[in-house]
This record gives C-alpha cells, sequence and structure tokens, in this order.
C-alpha cells in the first residue's frame, strides 16, 4: 500500500480497520479537553472500560459474602487464578498448565531464577544483552553474588556493533558458542525495552539449548504485543508484566511460564509456599510440600484477586479480538507512522533516526538529533502522551487495541509545529 500523510486518508485506514471500535472500550485521558494521543502502552496500558465490573464484583463478593467468598463467589477466589490460565496460554503460546499468575516480574524471575540457574564450578555463566533494563540486570547481579560468583566472571553481555543501535543475531549466536560448556543460563529481553528489538527468541532458544544451557526470557515488553511460541521453541521459563500491552493497571500481577518438562518433580529445587501444593491436599495442613502438577507450583500465597480482576477483564478483550488481528494491525499502524515520521523529517529539514530495527513490534525509538526536551514538553502539552529517554530519544508505541491511524497523522503535525515554532 502506498501512504499518503494526509487526514483524509488516515480516516479511511480507520474507516477500513476491523479493530477500531475497540478505541470505545477505552478510557483515555485528556488535555485541554481532548483525548490524548497515547504513545506509552509499552509502559502502562489504558484501563479498560470493562475494569470497572470485574473489580466492583469482587468488592461486592468480599461485602456480602466475606471469607466465603473463597468457595461460594460467582467466581470463587479459591481458582480465581485458574481462569487466567487459557487466555494467556493463547497470548505466550504455551499449554494453560505452563501457565501461572502471582507477584511482580522481577519477584517472579528471582523465584524462576532458584529453579533455573543452579551454577557449577564450571558452568556458571549467564548469557544476556547489554545494558538490560536496571531491574533486570539488579537481579542477574544479585543472583551470581548469592552462588558466590562475581558478575565480572558470570554475566556475559552481548553487546551492539560499533556505531549501531541494535544487537546482531549472529553476534549473539557466537556468543553462545564462545561461552560453550561454561554457559548455565541465557536470559534476554525478548523485546528490548529502549530501542524496541524484537530478538528471534526460537533460534536463540535452540542454540542455547544446544550449549547445554537452560534458556528463560523477559518478556516484559513481548507479551500481548509480538508473536510467541514458548511452548513449541522449547523455552524452559519465562515471565513478563501484565500493565504495559495487556492493560491490566499499574505495578500489577506478573504471568510465568514454566515448560511441561520442568512440570511435576518434586526434586526440582525452588523456593515453595502453601498455594503451590496440590489442591487436594493443601488444607490438609501437611508437614511436606507436594507440588501441584502445572506452573502453579511456584505460587507461594493465595493470589491478590483484586489485582487479577483487571488482568482476566483485559484477557477477555485479548479472547474476543486474538494476537493475529492484534499483530495484523500493530503491523501496519506501526509502518504509517514510520511513514509520517519520514515525512515530517523531509517538511521540516531535520535528521531523525529511527533506531528500531526491522524486526520490531509495536514500538518506534526515535533519535531526534538537533531537538531537546523542550519538543518532548510541547508534545506532552498538546495532547502527545510519550515517553523521552536521555540523550533525545522518544519512544512511540501506538497500541493496536487503542491507537488510531487518525492518531498517526495528528501526532505528525504536532510534532512538525513543535520543531518550526520553536
Amino acid at each position: 500500500m502506498t501512504f499518503q500523510n494526509t487526514l483524509e486518508f488516515a480516516q479511511q485506514l480507520d474507516a477500513k480497520d476491523s479493530l477500531s471500535k475497540y478505541r470505545n472500550e477505552f478510557h483515555y485521558p485528556q488535555v485541554a479537553g481532548k483525548e490524548v494521543i497515547y504513545f506509552t502502552g509499552n509502559s502502562l496500558g489504558l484501563q479498560p472500560k470493562r475494569t470497572q465490573k470485574y473489580v466492583d464484583e469482587v468488592m461486592k463478593d468480599w461485602r456480602e459474602l466475606a471469607v466465603e467468598g473463597h468457595f461460594y463467589a460467582e467466581k470463587p477466589w479459591w481458582d480465581y487464578h485458574e481462569r487466567l490460565a487459557n487466555g494467556l496460554a493463547k497470548v505466550v503460546g504455551a499449554k494453560p498448565g505452563e501457565i501461572s499468575v502471582m507477584n511482580t516480574l522481577t519477584v517472579n524471575l528471582h523465584l524462576l531464577m532458584v529453579s533455573f540457574y543452579r551454577p557449577t564450578q564450571k558452568r556458571f555463566k549467564i548469557l544476556c544483552e547489554e545494558k538490560a533494563f536496571p531491574s533486570d540486570q539488579y537481579m542477574l547481579q544479585s543472583q551470581v553474588r548469592f552462588h558466590g560468583f562475581d558478575p565480572k566472571d558470570a554475566i556475559v553481555e552481548v553487546k551492539k556493533r560499533k556505531g549501531e543501535h541494535f544487537w546482531r543475531k549472529e553476534d549473539i549466536l557466537q556468543k553462545i558458542e564462545e561461552t560453550g560448556d561454561e554457559l548455565a543460563l541465557v536470559l534476554i529481553g525478548g523485546v528490548n525495552y529502549y530501542n524496541g528489538q524484537v530478538f528471534d527468541m526460537g533460534t536463540i532458544t535452540k542454540a542455547g539449548k544446544a550449549a547445554g544451557a537452560l534458556v528463560g526470557w523477559d518478556l516484559a515488553h513481548a507479551a500481548g504485543n509480538v508473536a510467541l511460541k514458548l511452548h513449541d521453541w522449547d523455552v524452559d521459563f519465562a515471565a513478563w508484566c501484565s500493565y504495559k500491552y495487556m492493560n491490566s493497571g499499574p505495578g500489577n500481577a506478573s504471568g510465568i511460564f514454566v515448560h511441561e518438562q520442568h512440570l511435576g518433580k518434586k526434586n526440582l529445587p525452588r523456593f515453595e509456599g502453601w498455594w503451590g501444593t496440590k489442591k487436594e491436599t493443601r488444607f490438609l495442613m501437611e508437614p511436606e510440600f507436594d507440588p501441584i502438577d502445572t506452573a502453579d507450583a511456584w505460587q507461594l500465597s493465595n493470589p491478590p484477586i483484586l489485582s487479577l480482576a483487571p488482568y482476566l477483564a483485559s484477557l477477555e478483550l485479548f479472547d474476543e479480538v486474538g494476537m493475529e488481528a492484534l499483530i495484523q494491525k500493530q503491523q501496519r499502524i506501526v509502518s504509517y507512522l514510520e511513514f509520517v515520521l519520514h515525512e515530517i523529517d523531509k517538511a521540516v529539514a531535520s535528521s531523525f533516526e529511527i533506531i528500531t530495527p526491522n524486526e520490531r513490534g509495536c514500538q518506534l525509538s526515535v533519535f531526534l538529533h538537533g531537538e531537546g526536551r523542550a519538543l518532548f514538553d510541547h508534545l506532552m502539552k498538546n495532547g502527545v502522551i510519550t515517553d523521552w529517554r536521555e540523550p533525545n530519544v522518544i519512544r512511540l508505541a501506538p497500541a493496536p487495541f487503542y491507537c488510531s491511524f487518525t492518531d498517526m497523522y495528528r501526532f505528525g503535525q504536532i510534532l512538525k509545529s513543535g520543531i518550526l515554532n520553536k
């Protein structure tokens, strides 16, 4: 398709968009009485309107049933978390039994590392990407120190090539091969938070396993954004937050994946808690842990129902639309955004540099050479909610559920005015 940078053309694309009706399923902040153009679904997704109903339902059951809500609520709290497994399995390419929801992302990564980072004096190294999200860096460093290793020796970072803003797959595969039988674990962010690059998770997983390592993924920016096939790729474990592309609310519960090959094993090391025991024996208060035969075995405590209710509401939307349709729109709207950026770049004789490679999901990260924080402030004051990263990068993530092609056109005009009128 040949794009045009006109309001009429953008509106035509919206008219043909089968997902356009889902804009009405979300609440939008307003600036100067108008709905914002929201580009930060990669940080916090908008609130689905149906969320309130799900939360009110839990509040009503708590008010009217109190403790009996565990068993007699319309959606009993006893097994509430299990309702999320089928929907999440479709989103991440898993079997329902390989899915659980609990805690928050970094907590879950630490818990999974207990099981899947089992270093020896010879095989102790962890491979990750250069400048991973800080929480991942801190988590990895603390884990290797906990096991008595120096992070400088144990953590192997794959670097970008000089002058490039993305990682090359061949460099990752080469580093895996070089590390060889010293490699205990590969743990990378499936979609890089800064440049929006989507890694070839299937190929990297295969290479890591061939080297004798276990392989896990931080899917914070991948879940609900890109196509995932965790089971088929033979990934050992993964975790993700739910408040970005999955729209479950700030700081909400994290999902985990544990491949079925690791399930039902009593001798697998893990930190254990009451809610990970088999349901049939849980209330017998037995002294020995008897793990559930699913990923729920990694649960420690009973789940936070008020946190899971918004997640369940959002998953209902994902189930209605399906990841295939979301990704189709994502690819088109991101391509249109890229086109608009290039058109504005030409119009203002500026120098934009899109540092996101073609392997991408919703996000485009853009170097605004010659521009400063004042341009970001102009965008925000004019109703464009985006993200600024030093020194002069804006991250734009047009989530397909609630962003429109008209938004992309309007953004271009606001960006243009901010540059020309400074």
